[in-house]
């Protein structure tokens, strides 16, 4: 096998590992679990994001028709009180929903299912929060991601060059530059905007960690492209930037994001 096709499988590799852990490991992505209560079992996939245009659903899935359950909510950050909703048997499941919010608010609440004398309360780490957001277009979407990706895949197999016996650093970092300023530079603040009425939540203006790793990524293959063309020796900041990229996809998406201050009714971003 040529050593070219083995670093694009590689990278391949590398870009689909990463973005896997980012989804799974980042705070819009739903709460599954399966717990107990006596011999009954519950499963649940509890939702962490939701559109502003409808009530979020709540569901815990279970055969046994004698469980009761609640689930308590409140806006978060808030001093508010829990409010207590009481959940119906639904086509073998336990439902209710959370009252849908303005874009950016967040709520926390948790369930607790009973059975006679007995309790459990879900999750089971504790409360968790939802945030709420404007519907993105799937041509808005989709394109976005796609870029994203591709960014990542092309900085991998572009540090991978760094071990070529003639590598072609120029060309691969340039479209790595390219793909990367369409997916976090133009598409991704166009879903900001469906998502939040913002543009852009990062350095300068604000603290958005989403907006800022990708400039920092971003500001990491500038250099390199600059020593690409100045340094005699460019592996090495090739290979930097390739890494840096890689550190910043692994840090969770929508960490620290927007987020609606209830007292002001004002979005802050990050911090």
């Amino acid at each position: 096998m040529k050593r070219s096709v083995l670093f694009w499988i590689i990278a391949v590799v590398i870009t689909i590992a990463s973005a896997v852990y980012q989804r799974l490991t980042g705070p819009t992505y739903p709460v599954s679990e399966v717990a107990r209560i006596g011999d009954s079992q519950l499963s649940y996939r509890l939702l962490r994001s939701h559109v502003i245009d409808e009530d979020a659903p709540v569901r815990i899935a279970t055969t046994d028709t004698t469980l009761q359950a609640v689930v308590h909510w409140k806006r978060y950050p808030t001093d508010d009180p829990f409010t207590v909703d009481t959940m119906r048997a639904e086509n073998g499941a336990l439902v209710s929903t959370l009252p849908r919010q303005p874009k950016a608010g967040k709520l926390e609440y948790y369930v607790e299912v009973s059975k006679q004398a007995e309790m459990v309360r879900v999750p089971t780490a504790g409360p968790i929060t939802i945030r709420f957001k404007g519907d993105v277009p799937i041509y808005v979407l989709i394109p976005h991601v796609l870029a994203m990706f591709v960014a990542m895949l092309l900085a991998t197999r572009t540090g991978l060059e760094a071990f070529m016996a003639e590598p072609r650093y120029r060309a691969f970092t340039t479209w790595t530059l390219v793909i990367l300023a369409v997916g976090g530079f133009v598409l991704g603040p166009i879903m900001q905007w469906f998502a939040f009425d913002h543009w852009w939540t990062g350095w300068p203006f604000d603290d958005d960690v989403t907006d800022n790793k990708t400039l920092v990524a971003f500001l990491g293959w500038v250099v390199a492209a600059i020593a690409i063309r100045r340094s005699k020796r460019p592996a090495a900041w090739v290979l930097g930037a390739a890494i840096l990229m890689l550190v910043v996809y692994l840090i969770p998406h929508s960490a620290f994001g927007s987020e609606l201050d209830y007292s002001t009714m004002t979005t802050k971003h990050g911090g």
